[in-house]
């Protein structure tokens, strides 16, 4: 994995508060500490997206029943897609 130094400027408190939960977590230093606030943040995005989603898959409406011939339909064209980008051409 590649890695940037990033660095930043903190208030004496907000510092202190991030060395008090390296010591109680056991994060081997600072840096470790604001990687997993950040890991954390993007999974908390991603999540929120893939409900959003959903969400919208849902209000859609009418979903497809399996083994219909709209649906056979459907999944030939998703099939399609997924071979078209395996193979580089979209």
């Amino acid at each position: 994995m590649n890695t940037a130094t990033l660095h930043i400027s903190l208030p004496e408190s907000l510092n202190r508060f991030v060395q008090e939960r390296v010591e109680k977590e056991h994060y081997s230093n600072p840096s470790d500490y604001i990687q997993t606030l950040i890991h954390d943040e993007q999974k908390r995005q991603e999540e929120q997206h893939l409900e959003a989603m959903l969400l919208e898959g849902l209000a859609s409406g009418q979903g497809l029943t399996m083994g219909t011939p709209d649906w056979e339909a459907f999944w030939k064209k998703v099939q399609a897609r997924v071979e078209a980008r395996s193979t580089g051409s979209t």
